[in-house]
This record gives structure tokens, C-alpha cells and sequence, in this order.
């Protein structure tokens, strides 16, 4: 209820090799600065080259792993989880990492993506005898690794990427060894980092690195597979990256951290260009532009500097009651984001006011934030939003609903902006988007496109998927990571 009108976190992954030192130790900080990619759920195993253990729970980073709990779980390789679930549950049986035990010994994976073809394959592992204790596809990867061929693991998981379709960036541990990969799209993100005394580590955001003091840290390219071993890091190209290549957009419009570098860009600078561009698109006559915290803080001050509108605080945000587990009393959830946010009626009372956000999924939470506005003093309010209207579902790991649930199939901009109270509403165009994203760095000159991937705003789904007008979620119930 608090936050329904955002797509939902993705997931995080972390892989450390910490020679002679606590991996599971650098695991727990690493997983704190990707908690803003899920906060149900989170996960440590721990390998000291002969077992593997893992600890996981349900909640936050900081409650999953409180005093002491870190002292059993030693060893100088460590892979790491933050969980936010799609459709696949949100129960214990689904927390990450997986740890499977298999003829090669004990393998545990962390997986953040969805593959889309995870249905046919688990009936093909069920049809060979196979057990699935889960309804994450995470379990089907797996099992799949459990059974492939090869005498190393790196090998075992170059024969298995071929059979995976959708995204995936994984992060295992096996033996002496964690072994990371990325798919062949370039859906989700990961990047490998050298730590300066001796080791590596792979995460999904360049900040998780860099809080660990992570020095020559480059974007792991998709297809690759890295293998870090003691003080050594080797990689190889699995498969060759498709040609049209689909890194998700909304990295860069919502979900990585400000501070992080995705495809070569800083996530600030794309925020600031993308309101630069909106203000060049969907121009008027305002006293103030305000940001919807904190995701569009960037594309506020984009937004201001190019109108030449004053750019202030609108809303003072309680970042931490979105994350609660406390269910709230009736009487509180009618106050509804009233709980989350609370206006500045000093810097908004008697203006013309610029609401930027950063998108508009159900239309649930926009109307109530336009509403706080006016009980402000605002004389008008337009809102103005860094990405194209969502018309279509996610496939590949991100919460965005289905299309009975997503108010810009349903409606056209007119009707939204009647939906929410604005005075005016305006999205950002595909195209202008792309501008502000700027162009690849490492196009190669076969890649196909923008090397992007906007199906939730295009419908255009860079990997085959079955579509279903009626319940798309529901149809992938039990197959999602």
C-alpha cells in the first residue's frame, strides 16, 4: 500500500573471493548497499573450500543477520541475495541462495532475473525424476547446473546457458571457486571488482563495490562467465551476446542507485538528461518544480535548470515505512501515502507547481500525492514523468503487473491525468528517453537497436514470450525467481 505505484525491485546478487579473510563479513555490507533491490528477503552462503553454509531468512538485511549470526558461517568465498519476489512467493522455501547438494558436491546459487522458458524446463526435470521443493526458477537453474555435463563447473554452466532464455545474472559457489555470469541479453546488470588487498567480487551495482573498496571495476559483458579462485580472476565468452542486446531501461529510470554506473553511464547523470528532456518535450508555465523523493531528485533538477523554474522540496519522505512488515490499522491505511510523505506547504502554498516523478504503473499512488499538493496551497499542479506510459508487462524480473493492472494500457494520457487530479500530465517519448540515455559505449557494429530493452512501454519483447491479456502474472505463477 505504500509504495504500489512503482515497479517492485528487482533482486540483488553478490559474489566474493576473499582469500585468508571473511567473506561472509564483506557479503553482509556488500548486500547492505543493494538493499533498495529488495527488501523481503536475504541470503549468505559460505564456502571454506570444503562445505558450504548458508543462512537466509525473510526481512532486511540488518534483521536477517543480526549479532552473531555471522560467526558459523566462515570461509574466504561467499555468494550474497537480496530478494524482492516477483510471482514466484514470498515464502521462506523460495529465499535465496539456493543451496543444492549434487554428485560434484555442494553448489549454491543466487540468481536475479527470470527465465521465461523456466515452465517447459522444469517439466522437463520433473518428467527425469527430479524433486522441486520451490516455485522460484532459481531451483530450476539449479537443478539444470546439478545435471549438466562437464568436469568443472564453469564448464557444466557454459553447456547450460544455451537452455535458458529470458535474464539472468548469477553469482555460485562451488568448491574453492564462485563463478558469475551474465546473460547473453544483458537484461540485468553485474559488474566485477579487484579488492585492493587481494580477491575479487561481483555485484549487481557498481556502489556494492565499491563500498568494499573494489578497485578496477568494469561491467561484466553479457554471455561471460568470470571465475574467481583465491587471488586470481579468470573469464571467459560462454556464448557470443545476442545481437540485439536488452539492458532493462528502468536500471537507469528507477532502480539502481544514483550513484551507480550501468553501461558505462553514471545513474545520476541519465536521471538529470532524462528531465532535461522532458522540460525541452513537455514545457509550462510554473513558480516550482518539486521531485517525488528520491528517484527523481536527479530529473527534477534536469527539469528545473532547462525551464529555468525554481526547483525546491515538495515532500519530506519516511523512508523507512514502506518497508515495514507491520500490518497498518484501517484507520491509518486511509491516510494512505499520507504515511510515507508530507508536504512543505511553505514552499508549495499559492505556486504553480511541477510534480516530477519517475513513472505511473497502477494510478494508484499519483492522485493521492496530487491531492497532498493542493491540501498545500498549490493553485495547479503538473505532472511531469522520466519514462513513457507503461502499457505492457515485465517477462524478465520486474513487478510492473499485469494488463488489467496497468493504467497506461487502459487509459490514454488525457484520461490519466483526469484519473490523478493533474492539471496537465506529461511523458517523456521513447525516443527523447533514449536521448537522455545517450549512445552505447561498446556498440558493436552487428548489435541490432539501441541495445535497450522498452517492451513495457513498446510491447516489443526482445525474447519470444507468450502473451495472455487476461492475467499475465497469473500464468507465470510459480515459474518466477
Amino acid at each position: 500500500m505504500f509504495d504500489s505505484d512503482h515497479p517492485k525491485e528487482e533482486c540483488g546478487v553478490l559474489g566474493v573471493s576473499l582469500p585468508g579473510g571473511d567473506a561472509a563479513r564483506a557479503a553482509f555490507f556488500g548486500l547492505h548497499a543493494l538493499q533498495h533491490r529488495g527488501q523481503e528477503a536475504a541470503g549468505i552462503a559460505v564456502s571454506d573450500g570444503r562445505a558450504v553454509r548458508v543462512h537466509k531468512a525473510q526481512g532486511l538485511v540488518s534483521s536477517v543477520f543480526g549479532p552473531g549470526v555471522l560467526d558459523p558461517l566462515v570461509g574466504s568465498m561467499a555468494i550474497g541475495h537480496t530478494r524482492y519476489s516477483t510471482t514466484g512467493g514470498s515464502n521462506e522455501r523460495n529465499v535465496q541462495p539456493f543451496l543444492v547438494e549434487t554428485l560434484h558436491g555442494p553448489l549454491g546459487v543466487a540468481h536475479n532475473g527470470n527465465i521465461t522458458n523456466a515452465d517447459r524446463l522444469r517439466d522437463g526435470l520433473l518428467s527425469r525424476g527430479a524433486g522441486l521443493m520451490s516455485s522460484s526458477d532459481t531451483e530450476v537453474i539449479s537443478l539444470m547446473l546439478a545435471q549438466a555435463e562437464g568436469s568443472t563447473w564453469e564448464e557444466r554452466l557454459a553447456n547450460t546457458i544455451p537452455k535458458w532464455e529470458g535474464a539472468f545474472s548469477l553469482a555460485l559457489i562451488a568448491g574453492t571457486k564462485v563463478v558469475a555470469c551474465r546473460d547473453p541479453w544483458g537484461f540485468r546488470p553485474l559488474s566485477v571488482g579487484k579488492l585492493p588487498t587481494g580477491g575479487h567480487v561481483v555485484a549487481s551495482e557498481t556502489g556494492a563495490l565499491r563500498t568494499l573498496g573494489c578497485e578496477k571495476i568494469r561491467e561484466i559483458d553479457p554471455g561471460e562467465v568470470i571465475v574467481m579462485q583465491g587471488p586470481l580472476m579468470k573469464s571467459f565468452q560462454a556464448v557470443p551476446r545476442k545481437a540485439r542486446q536488452a539492458r532493462c531501461t528502468f536500471e537507469h529510470i528507477y532502480f539502481s542507485r544514483p550513484d551507480a554506473v550501468w553501461d558505462g553511464k553514471s545513474v545520476h547523470g541519465v536521471r538529470q538528461r532524462l528531465g532535461e528532456e522532458l522540460a525541452r518535450e513537455h514545457p509550462v508555465e510554473a513558480d516550482v518544480v518539486i521531485p517525488v523523493p528520491d528517484s527523481s531528485m536527479p530529473a527534477a533538477i534536469g527539469y528545473a535548470a532547462v525551464s529555468g523554474i525554481t526547483y525546491n522540496e515538495g515532500f519530506v519522505k519516511n523512508r523507512y515505512i514502506g518497508r515495514t512488515f507491520i500490518e497498518p490499522t484501517d484507520e491509518l491505511r486511509q491516510q494512505g501515502v499520507a504515511l510515507k510523505f508530507m508536504t512543505l506547504e511553505e514552499n508549495l502554498y499559492g505556486k504553480r507547481v511541477v510534480m516530477v516523478d519517475d513513472s505511473i504503473v497502477r494510478g494508484t499512488t499519483s492522485g493521492p500525492l496530487v491531492r497532498l499538493v493542493r491540501e498545500a496551497g498549490a493553485t495547479e499542479v503538473h505532472v511531469r514523468i522520466t519514462c513513457p506510459p507503461i502499457a505492457h508487462p515485465c517477462f524478465f524480473g520486474v513487478d510492473m503487473g499485469s494488463y488489467d493492472q496497468l493504467i497506461g494500457h487502459q487509459l490514454g494520457v488525457p484520461e490519466i491525468a483526469a484519473h490523478i487530479g493533474a492539471d496537465s500530465l506529461g511523458f517523456i517519448s521513447v525516443d527523447k528517453m533514449m536521448t537522455a540515455i545517450g549512445p552505447r559505449q561498446s556498440d558493436a557494429p552487428e548489435e541490432e537497436g539501441h541495445g535497450y530493452c522498452n517492451a513495457c512501454f513498446t510491447g516489443d519483447y526482445p525474447v519470444p514470450v507468450q502473451l495472455s491479456m487476461s492475467s499475465t502474472k497469473q500464468r507465470f505463477d510459480g515459474v518466477l525467481g
